[in-house]
């Protein structure tokens, strides 16, 4: 039996790309680009923008970028 699903609104959202490597960084800057969704360099992923994911995105700075918010 299928669940209705009720209708997210729309909010403001991140655009949040990998620039480097996790590689040989501490274990949780890793978790964190998971986290995020984040497994190759250069891919793009879009978050809400809520305090949680702007802290994760200030977590690892030198690794992601805010592509368009």
């Amino acid at each position: 039996m299928r669940v209705a699903r009720t209708p997210r609104k729309r909010g403001k959202s991140l655009e949040i790309v990998q620039v480097r490597s996790g590689i040989g960084t501490p274990e949780n800057h890793k978790r964190t680009l998971r986290a995020l969704g984040l497994t190759r360099l250069n891919q793009r992923v879009v978050r809400p923008d809520n305090p949680a994911i702007r802290g994760m995105v200030e977590t690892i700075p030198h690794l992601v970028r805010i592509v368009s918010e």
